[in-house]
């Protein structure tokens, strides 16, 4: 049986890397972000990857379904049982077909949706204070006022129908995010290791 845990969070909240440091301090847990779950998809050549490929090379959005079944088949594929995966669900969507997907399989138990929390000016300040320390040309393209603001409205958006469903099933675990990293990272890792 695989335990799954969501993280989501705003951008410049920090949950990737929340994530991948529990993954690479506990050899029983596993770190995916969509994307590379998609890329993974692909590299492997399988037909789901080939499909994937086909949407990504015309620049368009690879469909819910076939995001849905790739997190499933990486969670299935995972080499340990427990595993991460930020970013997703990002709207009521993905949160409604993962669900009903997850429902299905017999090998997956979705033990937690955390939500690491940050004020929209704490996320603004990291996010647009990440491109001001960048040397010219070395800032991430996304880091500009109007692309952040797109991104957050894309992120609040759908965020309390989302906080709603996994508080009803109790499974909102919030994490503050505003404090150092250490901290934020040894309370989510005491939190996701009191579940499996």
């Amino acid at each position: 049986m695989k335990k799954l845990f969501l993280i989501i969070g705003a951008p410049g909240s920090g949950k990737t890397t929340d994530a991948s440091i529990i993954a690479e301090k506990n050899e029983n847990i596993v770190h995916y972000s969509t994307g590379d779950m998609l890329r993974e998809e692909v590299g492997s050549g399988s037909e789901l990857g080939q499909e994937i490929e086909s949407y990504i090379s015309k620049g368009a959005l690879v469909p819910l379904e076939i995001i849905v079944n790739t997190i499933v088949s990486a969670i299935n594929n995972a080499p340990v049982a427990n595993v991460l995966i930020d970013g997703y669900p990002r709207s009521v969507e993905q949160m409604t077909a993962f669900d009903e997907l997850v429902a299905k399989e017999d090998n997956i138990e979705l033990a937690s949706v955390i939500e690491v929390r940050v004020s929209e000016a704490v996320a603004r300040q990291r996010i647009l204070g990440r491109a001001a320390e960048a040397a010219p040309g070395e800032g991430r393209s996304d880091d500009s006022e109007d692309v952040f603001n797109d991104r957050m409205k894309i992120y609040t958006d759908p965020l309390a129908e989302i906080q709603k469903f996994y508080t009803d099933k109790n499974l909102l675990q919030v994490i503050s995010g505003e404090r150092t990293l250490e901290e934020v990272v040894e309370d989510m890792e005491t939190f996701v290791r009191s579940k499996i």
